[in-house]
């Protein structure tokens, strides 16, 4: 369990400069509002004006960042250095690489390093949304000048101590050495005396060179959970034991919208060991954060209240959903993108091209639900006592947890704690705190005592907030010569933005960012349309987000017009691609830009062209196979980073699909850490090879069909790739912005997959999963 902030163990540096303080404080109070309810990784900047310049990156962020060593770093007597992480570990890596990064500028030894996580509070940390690939990348320069501003308090200590120029002391691996005499002095001796020095000013501070670094860009240090994940002594949220606790789970509408008509608990009653039953209130559309209400069952262990559950008598008014088919709607869809549609992006005359075409080429792809499915399901405690309310969470979002418990127990927000904890996986569904909430409310509902929320495998697949169903209609028109003379693309998908205002049927730039709106390819005629499509569920974001039937539809697509054309798909798509170049997005129609500075971030269609040729030469594109064999490409850029993946395939007679490798190019600017890289990118591949194959969520009656991991299958070790190899592109140096990580590699992969198996079988996959496609063929 994570330990109370103020209860941290050692001497923590005190210093203030009250400058420095005050900047921080303005800093957070005028910087970001979070608009009510709406999520931060989905808003642009839209209010630049002359007077107001534009913001990108964490500046842009709800409380933006904080470099302020006194908020991240704490030495004990005996030279134990902590490091808070103010971002939430669900697997990515995140409290090893951003205290690493510190570490390493502080020159601490990293086997006397401790990580503590930090409680949600982002006035104090910066921005806590650990989202949209974003955690190194907003966190990286915040984080060197925290341990450079620690290393030269220190330094300034001994110096002072050894009555000597700072200029000729050195700190050194933990210590602090006096140069001209080769003594030295420990961290641990230093850090009540560094206490008593003011934090140096940002400006001048002495960042390291990167030939300097000890960690960074090494990939050689140890993960810091990771020997108590692999003995079974790391907690996540499920873990929680309070002492006097009760356990609870919940009956929820099984159609969204749905309400409670009436219900009989006393057969749950009866089960040895229900304490209590409990009605929660349901809230009206848009679903926001909310809980969904209910029939909450509390007893004195989570097997007791699943059977309470069980026994209840529950009648439902399954509300304006009931009717929701997912075969009727993907007809729905069909139909929509088949029709002209609000144009986004328009260059030259689309229908005159398709008309003077020599061939013309369309196609349509569909990819279904899906849930984010993390292996640990959502679970949180609450204690309320003493007008505080305490929560401990698996959640991707601790502020927005403290902001909405404040807000449903009336309470200040400063009477919030949100002690996060470990995550079994996230992928999106833990940003979405509806179940903190529903542990505050069941606390209150048992006069303050301990009550966890668990939620079944059943309830996560239920319930979630799912993935957008996606129709992606394109058509384009080829010259004698096979060369694309004009591009039409048309989508047509529930938007995110449905959860958060009722009615809403268009996507948000943001979504239309991933994939649609800012193809970077060098097409004189082109139109980009995108067709109006309600909501019947709860739509929220899943790792890549739209990015994934954007790069399906789209990177298929090429595939189906080299071949139409006759060429080799690696050089269609080059060609396509044009010659190198850098792209302004917003000349594109894309105001967002992953929430990075169009100048800063511009689409560089060299790099883009440097991943494709690094994949496909390292695959070894051209070789022969046996038959039933295949290579297929595709690439993306999402996150600001560039990805490009070859899948090799074989295809048996009876249909089954085997994965015999995949190489995947990333280049992501400057490598943090490269094993974590690694990881996050070969995680990514299987996700794309699960959502591929098997991943779909399905509506019947409005309710969802899939149960569990038996109808919702994740991709096992027979379905794996048998090798995945990553391979990572120099960055230079430390000067190129960072991209994103955790979710850049997973939209390739279904596209390359599907590309291979044509190539393989000569059968084009249109409909995400594959499933059962290939044997019925």
């Amino acid at each position: 369990m994570n330990r109370p902030f103020s209860d941290r163990p050692g001497d923590a540096l005190s210093i203030v400069n009250v400058s420095r303080r005050e900047f921080l404080k303005t800093s957070a109070l005028t910087g970001f509002v979070l608009a009510a309810g709406f999520p931060a990784l989905l808003k642009a900047d839209e209010t630049a004006s002359p007077q107001t310049p534009a913001k990108y990156g964490a500046d842009a962020m709800p409380h933006g960042w904080i470099d302020d060593p006194l908020v991240f770093v704490a030495i004990a007597a005996d030279g134990t250095v902590t490091i808070v992480c103010h971002r939430s570990e669900m697997g990515q890596g995140v409290r090893t690489s951003l205290p690493m990064v510190v570490a390493d500028e502080l020159e601490a030894d990293w086997a006397r390093v401790r990580v503590e996580q930090a409680p949600g509070d982002e006035v104090r940390f910066g921005n806590q949304d650990t989202d949209g690939s974003r955690s190194t990348r907003h966190f990286f320069l915040p984080m060197r000048r925290v341990g450079a501003a620690a290393r030269r308090m220190l330094e300034a200590a001994a110096a002072a101590k050894w009555r000597v120029p700072i200029e000729e002391v050195r700190a050194e691996l933990h210590q602090v050495k006096h140069l001209p005499s080769g003594k030295t002095v420990g961290y641990g001796e230093l850090a009540k005396a560094a206490a008593k020095l003011p934090v140096p000013e940002r400006d001048t501070l002495r960042l390291k060179a990167p030939v300097e670094f000890r960690y960074i860009g090494k990939g050689q240090s140890d993960i810091y959970d990771g020997a108590d994940i692999v003995a079974g002594k790391a907690q996540y949220g499920i873990d929680i034991r309070l002492k006097g606790m009760l356990y609870a789970v919940i009956a929820r509408p099984p159609v969204f919208g749905g309400r409670l008509k009436s219900y009989d608990a006393s057969a749950a009653l009866n089960v040895k060991g229900v304490v209590k039953v409990v009605e929660l209130p349901g809230s009206p559309p848009p679903a926001e954060f909310n809980p969904l209400g209910g029939i909450a069952v509390i007893a004195t262990n989570t097997w007791a209240a699943i059977q309470g559950r069980a026994a209840l008598k529950i009648e439902w008014d399954a509300g304006p959903h009931a009717g929701y088919d997912s075969s009727a709607y993907q007809a729905e869809l069909e139909a929509a993108a088949r029709q002209p549609a609000k144009v986004v992006r328009q260059q030259g005359d689309v229908g005159a091209a398709l008309k003077s075409a020599a061939k013309r080429v369309e196609a349509e792809y569909y990819v279904p639900h899906l849930a984010q499915a993390p292996m640990e399901p959502p679970a949180a405690t609450a204690r309320i006592g003493n007008g505080r309310c305490e929560v401990w969470a698996c959640t991707q979002a601790p502020q927005l947890s403290r902001e909405k418990v404040a807000k449903w127990l009336k309470l200040p927000e400063d009477k919030v704690a949100v002690h996060v904890t470990l995550l079994g996986g996230g992928f999106g569904r833990k940003s979405m705190p509806d179940y903190v909430i529903e542990a505050a409310l069941l606390s209150q509902a048992m006069a303050g005592k301990p009550v966890k929320v668990t939620w079944t495998r059943e309830d996560d697949l239920h319930h979630s907030y799912y993935h957008t169903v996606t129709l992606d209609r394109l058509e384009a028109g080829l010259s004698a010569e096979g060369k694309p003379l004009s591009w039409l693309h048309r989508s047509a998908s529930p938007s995110i933005s449905s959860t958060f205002v009722a009615g809403s049927k268009l996507p948000m730039p943001v979504e239309l960012g991933m994939g649609v709106i800012n193809v970077p390819f060098a097409i004189e005629h082109l139109r980009i349309e995108t067709a109006e499509a309600e909501a019947h569920t709860r739509i929220g974001w899943f790792r890549s987000v739209s990015n994934i039937p954007h790069a399906f539809a789209v990177q298929s697509f090429v595939a189906e017009l080299a071949a139409a054309a006759g060429q080799d798909h690696r050089d269609f798509l080059l060609a396509l691609i044009g010659p190198p170049r850098k792209i302004d997005p917003r000349g594109l129609g894309d105001h967002w830009n992953h929430g990075e500075s169009p100048e800063r971030y511009p689409i560089d269609t060299g790099r883009l062209r440097r991943v494709i040729e690094t994949a496909t030469r390292d695959a070894g594109w051209g070789r022969a196979l046996p038959k039933g064999q295949g290579l297929g490409l595709a690439a993306h850029y999402s996150f600001v980073t560039y990805v490009a993946v070859v899948a090799e395939v074989a295809v048996g007679a009876d249909g089954k699909l085997s994965i015999p490798r995949i190489d995947i190019a990333v280049d992501c600017g400057p490598q943090v850490n490269p094993e974590r890289i690694r990881s996050q990118i070969e995680g990514a591949c299987n996700m794309g090879v699960s959502l591929t194959t098997q991943g779909e969520i399905s509506f019947k009656n409005g309710a969802v069909q899939q149960d569990n991991f038996h109808a919702y299958q994740i991709a096992r070790i027979d379905d794996a790739p048998r090798e995945i190899r990553v391979h990572l592109l120099p960055a230079g140096d430390f000067d190129v912005p960072l991209g994103g990580v955790g979710e850049p590699g997973v939209p390739p992969i279904a596209p390359a997959l599907c590309n291979a198996i044509f190539a393989a079988t000569g059968q084009r996959i249109r409909h995400l999963p594959i499933k059962d496609q290939l044997e019925s063929a």
